[in-house]
C-alpha cells in the first residue's frame, strides 16, 4: 500500500467515525497475478459513501506536467486499459467512483491531492483526450490537508 493510500484509508475512517457513520475503508491485500479493481474501497448502506477510488500521485518537483492516461494507468494481458477496467466494475457494482490524484511538489513544499469524479475522468478517455494537465487536475475538489495528514469530506467532491 503507497503512502496516500495508506493516509486516504485513515483519513475516511476518521470520517466516518467523527460523523457517526455506519462504514468502513479499507484496502484490498494486492496480489501478484491477481488484478485489483481499485485500491481504496469505501463500504456503506450510503450509497454517498459507496465509493471506490483508484489513487495517482505524480511528482511535480521532477517534471511531471499531467497524468497521463498511456503513462500512469496500465492496459491488462487482453489490451483492456484500466480506465475500462474500473469504469466496468464501477457500472457493475453500483459505487460511486473517483479518481485521487496527489502532486508531489518537492522537498519544503508538501503535497496536494485532488478528487476527481470517476464519470468525468471516463468522459475525457473515451472522447480520446487523453490527459490531465496540472491545472485540468487543480480545477476539482481539493482533498484538505491537516498537518502531514489529509481530511476527507466526500460532500465537498462533487461539482457545483
Amino acid at each position: 500500500m503507497t503512502e496516500f493510500e495508506h493516509m486516504l484509508v485513515n483519513s475516511f475512517n476518521a470520517y466516518i467515525e467523527e460523523n457517526g457513520i455506519r462504514a468502513i475503508s479499507y484496502r484490498l491485500k494486492q496480489h501478484r497475478f491477481t488484478p485489483q479493481f481499485l485500491d481504496v474501497l469505501v463500504d456503506s448502506l450510503n450509497p454517498d459513501l459507496y465509493l471506490g477510488i483508484e489513487c495517482k500521485s505524480i511528482s511535480v518537483d521532477k517534471g511531471a506536467n499531467a497524468l497521463y492516461f498511456s503513462q500512469h494507468f496500465t492496459v491488462d494481458k487482453n489490451g483492456l486499459h484500466q480506465i475500462e477496467r474500473i469504469s466496468n466494475y464501477l457500472n457493475k457494482s453500483g459505487r460511486r467512483g473517483f479518481l485521487a490524484v496527489e502532486l508531489r511538489l518537492g522537498p519544503g513544499h508538501g503535497r496536494e491531492a485532488y478528487m476527481i469524479p470517476w464519470n468525468e475522468l471516463a468522459k475525457k478517455y473515451f472522447d480520446k483526450d487523453l490527459k490531465l494537465t496540472l491545472q485540468e487536475i487543480r480545477n476539482f475538489p481539493e482533498i484538505k490537508r491537516q498537518g502531514k495528514d489529509y481530511r476527507v469530506d466526500p460532500t465537498e467532491w462533487e461539482r457545483k
